[in-house]
């Protein structure tokens, strides 16, 4: 892996209020909401033709002119290979789409979307010197920043409701994490990484409480629109707890337009899904609102989508609403469904939280939201197989030694 002698990162900025802050130091969030890191994109411009991408390793690091580390030595990587895009003619084709693709991020070294935004995040953190790190999750945020960490000798801790799925609970502490279950929503786990700053001197790398987890989530869109020979499709569905994925790419397709790289001014409508029983950003989007109010009683089986308060919310709406996309929900009680309609009709071991995505296709299809001449994109966020409780499955059984009734297997 080479990269470049220095950074094209200029500054930092407060997404709230545009306030510009220094590149460089120590920075968590300004005024309690995210900071975006912003470049010289005429530096960039300068520096790397599209057709210099072609005879790099397929990684995320091959966008290293468009991210945030400054010295090769302080990358933290397990390998984050580049995802495929798959066509899904069949699912489409029961959707009613004639061009839908999976972009899987199962592929990635922790089994999910979280790798890259971890990646980025352990990497920095090791580049400005910090040694302990913390922060809670629902689902495989923790597993992630546990490996990164251990990878780059860090203290971690690790704060989950007891409700985390079994195998993202054993993954955190696998990984050497002081692992804890809490008897509370994500939103008790957060306050207890920010009461224990202070007392227990860790960084806080919860979702969009420092800059560049979305500088690493930010690569799905780099990717997506290298994969695509710089076209972009015409509606996009991702999964929406935190929304780091959300904002990061549509900050992608920015500084991609920025730069001229794209083929067309067109970018895509984006759909933030969200379950029925956790919608906070489709109600706030109904509502005409920017900002959103954690709904009453939020549960899904989907657990990275159980996040009834995002602190980055006004950015995904935004987001959304610039595209010209929009936040919407999928029946809870449909999950199982859809889940096994991708890995059926395609092969694809789709996430509880992708599947709503299935759903929220279906619905917008059937309204006219999207046309089945579109091209779509859904982003599988994870593995399946991670969420054991979501896919148990009662299989009939054989005695081995009595007589096969050949005709009852069929």
């Amino acid at each position: 892996m080479t990269m470049a002698a220095a950074s094209f990162v200029t500054h930092l900025e407060g997404a709230i209020d545009g306030a510009v802050l220094p590149a460089r130091t120590l920075q968590t969030t300004h005024e309690g909401r995210p900071i975006l890191v912003r470049y010289d994109l005429d530096g960039v411009k300068t520096a790397l033709a599209r057709s210099d991408l072609h005879d790099r390793p397929p990684t995320m690091w091959r966008y290293r002119e468009l991210l945030p580390v400054e010295d090769e030595s302080h990358i933290v990587t397990l390998g984050e290979t580049m995802t495929p895009l798959l066509p899904c003619p069949r699912l489409g084709g029961r959707l009613g789409v004639e061009r839908l693709f999976v972009k899987d991020e199962s592929r990635l070294p922790t089994g999910s979307f979280k790798s890259r935004g971890m990646a980025m995040a352990v990497s920095m953190a090791h580049e400005l010197g910090i040694k302990r790190v913390a922060a809670p999750t629902a689902g495989n945020a923790g597993g992630a920043l546990a490996a990164y960490a251990a990878r780059a000798s860090m203290d971690c801790f690790i704060f989950m409701p007891d409700s985390t799925p079994m195998i993202n609970r054993y993954e955190a502490a696998l990984h050497g994490a002081k692992a804890f279950l809490v008897n509370g929503l994500i939103t008790d786990c957060g306050r207890i990484v920010r009461e224990g700053t202070e007392k227990m001197g860790w960084f806080d790398m919860s979702t969009l409480k420092e800059p560049y987890r979305i500088e690493g989530k930010k690569t799905m869109g780099l990717e997506l629109a290298e994969q695509m020979n710089w076209r972009l499709p015409h509606a996009i569905l991702y999964p929406t707890g935190g929304g780091t994925g959300l904002i990061g790419m549509w900050k992608a397709f920015t500084e991609l337009a920025e730069l001229g790289w794209l083929d067309e001014a067109r970018r895509p409508r984006m759909y933030a899904c969200q379950s029925t029983t956790c919608p906070p950003m489709v109600n706030a989007f109904e509502a005409g609102d920017r900002f959103a109010v954690a709904p009453e009683n939020p549960h899904t089986a989907a657990a990275g989508l159980c996040v009834p308060s995002a602190v980055g919310d006004f950015l995904i709406l935004d987001a959304v609403r610039e595209s010209g996309g929009k936040a919407m929900a999928a029946d809870e009680h449909r999950l199982e469904d859809w889940m096994r309609l991708a890995c059926e009709l395609e092969g694809i071991a789709l996430c509880p939280e992708s599947a709503f995505c299935v759903g929220v296709l279906e619905r917008a299809v059937a309204e006219g939201e999207i046309r089945p001449d579109e091209t779509v994109v859904i982003f599988n966020t994870a593995a399946a197989q991670k969420y054991a409780e979501v896919i148990e499955a009662d299989l009939p059984r054989l005695d081995h030694a009595g007589g096969i009734d050949w005709a009852a297997l069929a």
